[in-house]
């Protein structure tokens, strides 16, 4: 891929934020690279598949909690249900995904990836969990537990315990 040079004048960007601090354009630059590249190889394999970002996000979670309820993925996603219905019924309808009634309560739609589901989620993690530990290889021991604790930092507080739910801050 070829290097991209941008020039841009410090000088030229006095944007500042409500209390007068200025913004943090840098991070919010590397966040946008960062965020394109990481997401980037998966985009490719399931723009393959006719899917896309929503359909990873819905494999992700399903993946990471089998059993997830439809409410909860939608708390989670924070999509409508007309939104989510479209990309779930793809899933289901390419035997990604299947759905089952709740045991206690039979209005709960329980979601579980199928071994195909499990197998093209692994797939779509492989290429991202690799840019994630080359990343944090170069960084000092602690690194890990540092960017851990930033990323929580930026979710919502109202969001937070969904995170302990889902395991996500296990350790911090």
């Amino acid at each position: 891929m070829p290097a991209v040079e941008i020039n841009v004048n410090k000088a030229d960007i006095n944007l500042r934020s409500a209390n007068g601090d200025p913004l943090p354009l840098d991070i919010m630059g590397l966040f946008f690279f960062a965020y394109r590249d990481f997401v980037g190889d998966a985009d490719h394999m399931l723009e393959h598949q006719g899917f896309g970002r929503a359909h990873h996000r819905v494999l992700y979670f399903v993946n990471l909690k089998p059993g997830m309820p439809v409410a909860d993925l939608l708390d989670i996603l924070k999509i409508t249900k007309q939104s989510l219905a479209r990309v779930l019924r793809q899933l289901l309808d390419n035997g990604y995904v299947e759905q089952k009634t709740g045991a206690v309560d039979r209005r709960q739609r329980l979601l579980y990836a199928t071994d195909k589901g499990r197998q093209f989620f692994e797939v779509l993690s492989e290429s991202q969990a690799s840019r994630i530990d080359e990343a944090i290889a170069g960084l000092p021991e602690a690194g890990r537990t540092i960017v851990r604790r930033f990323l929580v930092a930026m979710v919502e507080p109202g969001d937070r315990a969904t995170l302990d739910r889902l395991k996500l801050t296990d350790g911090l």
